[in-house]
């Protein structure tokens, strides 16, 4: 039987021990993979790199921590009860899960654009030819202390990062990296992507679009199981790390090496990767839409 859109009992149940071993393993996971961040927001030291995941996403790691079953699973036992109360969950008969008439009557216009985004992307070649300049459109014509990582310097100084923008054709998909383009560089953009036109140019090669299927997980939170989200956590955080190492900035102390996108030897680098993390991105949205078509099934 499947869940009910009203009360009644969803279609898998788990056990309290079961769910109680996956809420602790994904615990574990997320705090070995927050541990740094956690560690420099105590101490109030900034990281251009990962913090990103939580500045710009806003989805904290306490929320990231906080495990869900996912749409359809019902958790047993008394401890469910710790969910009565908790947004979008049902609690009856000891059992708590998702009530999917509350969760659609507040997420369903989103849920449709994940789908539908998703759906389009899935059926779209990728374009491999973007380099990640998008980062570099982001300081173009800037002074010095105008930038996003001011702290950081840029490897081939101001007018070497200038010429590398003029010398290439930029192509940027994306509308919330476009946005960050300065007003020089917006011009030079040969798309002018919009929030309107998201659905029909965002395309499976970027790599924000790769990042932001981390997004699209946990804005369906708690109907998403936190597996998936932690997966798409998790490629975010490695584009993020080859987003920033081929972007101006020298970020060597920290240890990221550069992939020199302005050379030939550089190009090709980013563009294996970028294959690599499309792939991997693939296989997330599929896994994502599946939540977006039972949620709306």
């Amino acid at each position: 039987m499947s869940a009910s859109r009203t009360a009644g009992t969803p279609a898998t149940l788990l056990a309290q021990d079961d769910w109680r071993e996956r809420e602790r393993t994904h615990q574990h996971r997320v705090d070995r993979l927050t541990a740094a961040h956690r560690e420099r927001r105590r101490d109030r030291r900034a990281h251009p790199v990962e913090d990103f995941l939580f500045t710009y996403y806003r989805h904290r790691p306490s929320q990231l921590r906080r495990w869900h079953p996912g749409v359809g699973v019902g958790l047993r036992g008394e401890a469910a009860g710790e969910r009565n109360g908790w947004r979008h969950y049902r609690y009856a008969d000891h059992t708590a899960y998702v009530d999917l008439d509350l969760f659609l009557r507040d997420r369903g216009e989103t849920v449709r654009f994940v789908r539908d985004l998703l759906s389009a992307m899935l059926e779209r070649p990728a374009y491999l030819g973007c380099f990640g300049l998008h980062e570099w459109a982001m300081v173009y014509r800037q002074r010095a202390g105008d930038v996003r990582h001011a702290s950081w310097p840029l490897r081939l100084g101001h007018d070497g990062t200038d010429a590398v923008v003029e010398r290439h054709r930029i192509r940027c998909t994306h509308h919330d990296a476009f946005r960050f383009f300065t007003e020089a560089a917006r011009p030079r953009n040969s798309l002018q992507p919009q929030r309107d036109s998201q659905v029909a140019m965002e395309q499976p090669g970027c790599l924000h679009a790769g990042m932001d299927v981390y997004k699209w997980a946990f804005k369906l939170t708690p109907a998403v199981p936190g597996e998936l989200t932690v997966d798409c956590f998790e490629l975010a955080r490695e584009i993020r790390e080859l987003d920033m190492r081929a972007s101006p900035y020298d970020l060597s102390e920290l240890g990221y090496e550069p992939v020199p996108i302005e050379t030939a030897e550089g190009k090709a680098e980013y563009v294996a990767a970028q294959r690599q993390f499309g792939e991997r991105a693939r296989v997330l949205r599929r896994r994502l839409l599946a939540v977006c078509e039972r949620l709306l099934g």
